[in-house]
């Protein structure tokens, strides 16, 4: 199967799809049936490769325990006698079918691999929904006190100040005679 043009005959090649044979400079070669094609039939899908699962790995799911079981998937013969010999092995056990769920109240999402999340503070598994600390009431979460989420440009409240304004129940500030400066070396000043 040659490519090229009159001028170039070693540039290109023609697609091997039957009703394509168009000329590709960039083909490409499909590694299962190693046979040249364009880009529009490039993929196993495209060109109905025979050979497309050559490399792929192929699971069977045991119906007791959940179990993921591997095989080349020649055939359902193959996959009946896989689950035949997993099922006198030993190792299906249908306790392990219920998938757990998360343990925050009112949810029942099943905790999967990739619906699942540890909190670092109290190692508990939760689904991603409430996998912060405040969503699923974190034991040891640590307290922040009030001051230090408020607003104020991300500071923290001078204690004093906080101490002082608890302490004023009513009374106006100028009256009893402090000025509440942000230094903290002018904590209380006698005006």
């Amino acid at each position: 199967m040659g490519g090229g043009t009159e001028a170039f005959p070693d540039l290109g090649k023609h697609c091997q799809h039957s009703d394509c044979n168009q000329l590709d400079f960039l083909p490409f070669n499909c590694d299962g049936c190693h046979k040249v094609f364009c880009l529009e039939h490039r993929s196993y899908k495209s060109h109905e490769c025979p050979k497309s699962d050559h490399n792929s790995r192929k699971v069977v799911v045991c119906e007791t325990c959940s179990a993921a079981i591997e095989t080349t998937g020649h055939g359902a013969d193959e996959e009946k006698v896989l689950l035949a010999q997993h099922a006198k092995s030993g190792n299906c056990d249908p306790k392990k079918k219920k998938k757990p769920t998360c343990p925050v109240k009112r949810c029942k999402e099943a905790l999967t691999f990739s619906n699942s999340s540890v909190c670092k503070t109290c190692h508990l598994k939760v689904c991603l929904k409430h996998r912060f600390p405040a969503d699923h009431e974190c034991i040891k979460q640590p307290r922040v006190p009030v001051a230090a989420v408020s607003g104020n440009g991300g500071r923290r409240w001078n204690g004093n100040f906080l101490a002082a304004l608890a302490s004023r129940s009513g009374k106006d500030c100028a009256k009893s005679g402090f000025v509440f400066a942000t230094n903290p070396a002018l904590k209380h000043v006698r005006t």
